[in-house]
């Protein structure tokens, strides 16, 4: 993984891609079974998924928040079997 360059500074947007209720997660069971392979007995259910963090020429505006979400439901989210959140850091929620 390649680390952050500080001169980049902070994403524009963070964007959180889930799993839609319902939908299996194979990925989320074995975490599940290894942690409690490991002794960590009280994990009940792990849920994986993705973190993309978006950084933008001139950062998030009210337009690049449009297109953001547009960006998910295009490429970044499969709207079928997943759901996403989009975080524009600093901004009121």
């Amino acid at each position: 993984m390649r680390e952050p360059d500080a001169r980049r500074g902070a994403p524009a947007a963070v964007i959180h891609v889930t799993l839609k209720a319902g939908v299996l997660d194979p990925q989320g069971e074995a975490v599940c079974r290894a942690l409690r392979n490991l002794g960590f007995a009280e994990v009940r259910e792990v849920r994986v998924g993705k973190r993309i963090e978006v950084f933008l020429e001139g950062g998030a505006t009210a337009p690049a928040s449009e297109r953001l979400d547009r960006m998910c439901r295009e490429l970044l989210a499969n709207p079928v079997i997943e759901q996403f959140r989009v975080e524009i850091p600093g901004a009121e929620e």
